[in-house]
């Protein structure tokens, strides 16, 4: 599916989990009759992705913000996910003929869609907007989009009821986390949960630590993009590397971690067989499903690095909703007013409404619900701090090479050594950096 950048982590678990607030009902394409000035009503045409879940938010959207502006209504269109769908996008931008609203991903695919010329800058809504949403749609100063669903964060679920009863504190760095691990293995519980038997499940350690080397080397995606640095020379990107070879070595996973899947995991970490699992945050969803009652036992921090000063949330993006630059007129304006509801409390009630948050929002202003899971309200409080939380690299960089999850494995099973494997992880992004034509390589 055509998640916020769905297809750089792990395309299928995507499509089955609820996180990417993507799609809607079927509709037509094209003007009303009745669109006209000066007090007619505008028809507004929304693309979004086919997924079932977003059916419900978008619709909803659309329908709570016709209530409030009766004058102007909006047909949702949907279009298919993954390849196909952003084919569909990019052709229809480049031809004209885009609907008046649609809704893609944010940061680094956004930028390939050459924002500046074919869509309509938003920033008189920038104020309204988490600080790392605004780098997820922003390009060259300006702000081209508002976000449409939740955050997500690569961090680790850990079970509450297993922490207090070893009487552990949720760690900050990267060695109280090794010693909280040293008690749990003393106490027979398996520290660190890894399912290997889905192999996107391998990369959290390293995909869910960048705002650890941000931290401690501001402006390091650029660099990367660039070609200026790379993990194998850049001690902050290689621990990742480092710190699943050290859970594997130390014996700190679960013996069965190389044919595990992710519904063991979160089954391990429900139960308490396991204490802590690196995983995508909106696989709490899926745990909660299957564990009924689970949803204040379970908790979530962030991947712990050098510095506890510096310790933060790595974060995935909502997509965004976007305005075309074809879209003008009468269209444009009640548009704009659409993306000012959406970015808007009132926006992020009528989305919470239509499904139940999976992360914070990246609007100012807008509260969770009491009732979410507690690793949700963990969440909240990095995006409520300055600074605590960044966003991942793939929505700063479009450089990912496709054989990380693999390395992962071979790392965390104790098959490579982490200075190889960062240093194999730098030569297998270098055709896909060259194929992007991306200067420096």
């Amino acid at each position: 599916m055509t998640r916020r950048h769905t297809p750089r982590i792990a395309i299928a678990v995507f499509s089955a989990a609820t996180l990417a607030l993507g799609a809607c009902s079927a509709g037509s394409l094209g003007s009303s009759d009745d669109e006209g000035s000066g007090g007619s009503k505008v028809a507004l045409s929304f693309l979004t992705d086919n997924q079932p879940e977003t059916v419900k938010i978008a619709e909803g959207l659309a329908a709570d913000f016709t209530a409030k502006n009766p004058d102007i209504t909006i047909k949702v269109e949907t279009r298919p996910q993954g390849t196909e769908g952003d084919n569909i996008v990019k052709t229809r931008l480049s031809t004209g003929d885009m609907t008046d609203i649609f809704m893609y991903n944010s940061g680094s695919l956004m930028q390939a869609l050459a924002p500046q010329k074919n869509l309509t800058a938003l920033d008189d809504f920038a104020g309204q907007l988490d600080d790392n949403f605004k780098k997820a749609v922003g390009s060259d100063g300006k702000i081209y989009g508002v976000p449409f669903g939740n955050y997500m964060a690569g961090a680790i679920l850990y079970n509450k009821e297993v922490y207090d009863k070893n009487g552990l504190k949720v760690p900050t760095t990267w060695d109280e986390f090794q010693a909280n691990n040293a008690k749990l293995k003393a106490a027979g519980v398996d520290p660190v949960i890894q399912t290997y038997g889905e192999t996107w499940t391998s990369q959290l350690f390293i995909l869910g630590d960048y705002h650890n080397v941000e931290a401690a080397t501001p402006g390091w995606a650029d660099q990367y993009t660039k070609n200026q640095a790379k993990y194998a020379t850049t001690p902050a990107a290689k621990a990742g590397f480092d710190h699943l070879q050290q859970v594997h070595d130390a014996g700190y996973v679960n013996k069965d971690f190389a044919s595990a899947k992710l519904t063991d995991g979160l089954n391990k970490l429900a139960k308490g067989q396991g204490a802590q699992y690196p995983i995508l945050s909106a696989m709490v969803s899926q745990l909660i499903a299957d564990n009924p009652g689970s949803e204040n036992k379970i908790g979530l921090f962030a991947i712990p690095g050098a510095d506890a000063a510096k310790n933060g949330l790595t974060v995935w993006a909502p997509n965004g909703l976007y305005i075309p630059s074809s879209t003008t007129g009468d269209k444009l304006e009640a548009a704009k007013k659409f993306a000012g509801f959406v970015a808007s409390p009132d926006g992020c009630a009528s989305m919470g409404k239509a499904s139940t948050p999976t992360g914070p929002y990246a609007v100012t202003g807008c509260k969770l619900p009491d009732s979410v899971p507690q690793a949700v309200k963990d969440m909240q409080t990095y995006i409520d701090k300055q600074g605590a939380s960044s966003l991942a690299l793939e929505f700063l960089s479009p450089v990912k090479g496709p054989a990380l999850e693999q390395i992962c494995v071979e790392v965390g099973s104790g098959i490579r050594k982490a200075d190889a494997a960062a240093k194999l992880y730098d030569e297998d992004v270098k055709k896909q950096a060259q194929q992007l034509g991306l200067e420096g390589w």
